[in-house]
């Protein structure tokens, strides 16, 4: 996988680097630093090259090893995990990841199919938190609701028209549901879920991004 960027590069784990192109023009003496420090492969190319193998690459593009999902076994004895349902914005995956990492949640649950992966607009968003947090990617969410309750869990699902999320007395161990941008949490599994909640909005615009309403409550439930 490519991904690029002097951030990117900075937030690596140095194992999973392949190779690392750099442009003929980059005045970074840390990068060259690095890569000798740990011994990996680079190539100098021409501007031109790394743009038309990514844009917006800052001199630096890195190939690196696919990334590698964890099962549910990696849940561990996690006190809370986030679900994506369908999530389809690798921008706000990436947003997600961010904050999952500043809350000290470590595990999120991804269904395999219609989902956004790990991609390299990921990896950029989440500015190295991916290095910290589990995504963990199932064939079937329903699947693994069930597992989370075998183990404990109480799963709460977030859409509009469920109960205010202050108003709930939260179980110690909690899996919080994001639906996707355009269609919300899936009817199955609202079906198995143990609460349904939502964020109180006054305003006329009844609605937030994906990310932002993941933040509110990632924060929120974490309080109680």
């Amino acid at each position: 996988m490519l991904v690029c960027g002097k951030n990117v590069f900075n937030s690596l784990d140095p194992k999973t680097i392949n190779k690392v192109y750099l442009s003929k023009n980059l005045k970074d003496e840390k990068i060259f630093e690095m890569l000798k420090k740990d011994k990996i492969k680079y190539v100098l190319s021409d501007p031109k090259t790394l743009d038309h193998m990514l844009s917006h690459n800052q001199g630096i593009i890195i190939d690196i090893l696919e990334y590698k999902y964890k099962d549910l076994d990696a849940i561990g004895d996690s006190k809370m995990v986030l679900i994506l349902d369908h999530l389809e914005d690798p921008h706000n995956f990436g947003a997600i990841i961010r904050t999952c990492e500043a809350r000290g949640i470590t595990k999120i649950i991804i269904p395999k199919d219609r989902s956004v992966n790990v991609n390299e607009t990921v990896m950029k968003t989440s500015a190295g938190a991916l290095n910290y947090v589990d995504i963990i990617r199932v064939t079937n969410l329903v699947n693994a609701i069930d597992y989370l309750k075998e183990r404990g869990y109480f799963i709460y699902s977030a859409e509009a028209s469920g109960k205010d999320y202050n108003s709930i007395n939260y179980a110690d161990k909690r899996a919080l549901v994001i639906g996707s941008e355009g269609h919300g949490v899936s009817r199955l599994v609202i079906k198995n879920s143990d609460e349904v909640i939502r964020i109180p909005m006054f305003g006329k615009v009844n609605s937030l991004n994906a990310s932002v309403a993941a933040a509110i409550l990632i924060y929120g439930i974490g309080d109680n």
